[in-house]
């Protein structure tokens, strides 16, 4: 059992298929391609917001008080794999949500804040804002900070603090999102 729970990937393969047959079991094979997006769009959203959530309730807040010496293992490692699942995470969330509602048929209604679709579109505005933020903010800016690419002692910490302005944004603007996701009918 301990071999088993101790490769990741065994686990996330048993857990997919677990899922699949929970999905075809409880639909008796009826399983469409919206309910198969949904689920995704709700696993790579978990991802991204738990990821968000660690960098700023975890990581961001510890890394003051963790001793100089072990400051490398979080930024040469920890670090760069989480921003590595977290900027993914997030662009294919905005890709799934964005296919869900394709095969809704509210795409359009939603990102231009029609009647009924007003509040999941501005769930799906929050998200892209951002997503844009990871992908356009935080991501170049943590590659400076945490010397994936050159920087400057001074440039570094600068980007630093830029990168966690942007993180915190997201933070305040996830619980309007949030909302706006789970209140959509």
């Amino acid at each position: 059992m301990a071999k088993f729970f101790g490769n990741l990937h065994l686990v996330l393969a048993a857990g997919l298929l677990l899922a699949i047959v929970v999905m075809f079991g409880a639909h008796a094979g009826l399983v469409d391609a919206n309910s198969i997006f949904r689920w995704l769009h709700l696993f790579f959203g978990i991802t991204w917001i738990g990821l968000l959530y660690y960098f700023n309730f975890v990581q961001i807040p510890t890394m003051p008080s963790i001793p100089a010496e072990l400051k490398p293992g979080v930024s040469k490692h920890i670090a760069p794999s989480a921003l590595f699942f977290f900027r993914w995470a997030a662009a294919f969330t905005v890709l799934t949500g964005l296919i869900v509602a394709w095969l809704a048929g509210y795409l359009v209604q939603a990102l231009t804040l029609q009647g009924p679709f007003l509040l999941i579109g501005i769930g799906m505005w929050l998200a892209l804002i951002m997503a844009a933020n990871v992908w356009f903010v935080i991501w170049p800016n943590q590659k400076k900070a945490l010397g994936i690419v050159p920087a400057e002692d001074a440039a570094k910490a600068k980007a630093a603090a830029t990168a966690m302005i942007a993180s915190r944004t997201n933070t305040l603007l996830s619980l309007a999102m949030l909302y706006c996701m789970v209140n959509f009918t």
